[in-house]
């Protein structure tokens, strides 16, 4: 098969925890050495919070916690893109479901949806919009 021609880049490539209580998660990854280096609150319309972590060999983790409610923890990749609705074709073409169904999160400083793949797992597939 050959590769697809794809014109977007991927920008960002690591480990998401969803989750409907990231404090535990939170502090077993710094029991680990991960410090948080971010935390963005009420993303979109899901409430959702959003913490970045990283640890001192430069591996990053997020998590998500938002109010849907997880029957239990999932674990997924979270994947930036420079071009989302590329991305987000490219992935719906190869059977990935939306979660939310057709729901895309829009904010100022971002676009993003979690996709969920035929087999099952998750991918957090996000386009940062820059004010330029």
């Amino acid at each position: 098969m050959l590769k697809e021609e794809l014109k977007m880049k991927i920008t960002t490539f690591n480990p998401q925890i969803f989750t409907n209580d990231a404090t535990p998660v939170e502090k077993l990854f710094e029991e680990l050495g991960f410090e948080k280096r971010h935390d963005q609150k009420d993303i979109g319309d899901q409430n959702a919070e959003g913490i970045r972590m990283k640890n001192e060999s430069g591996f990053h983790l997020d998590i998500s916690q938002s109010e849907v409610d997880f029957p239990r923890d999932l674990v997924g990749i979270r994947i930036n893109v420079d071009d989302f609705d590329e991305a987000y074709k490219f992935f719906t073409d190869h059977g990935f479901k939306n979660y939310a169904e057709d729901r895309v999160n829009e904010v100022k400083t971002s676009k993003s949806a979690v996709l969920i793949s035929p087999s099952g797992f998750g991918i957090n597939l996000v386009q940062h919009i820059k004010n330029n």
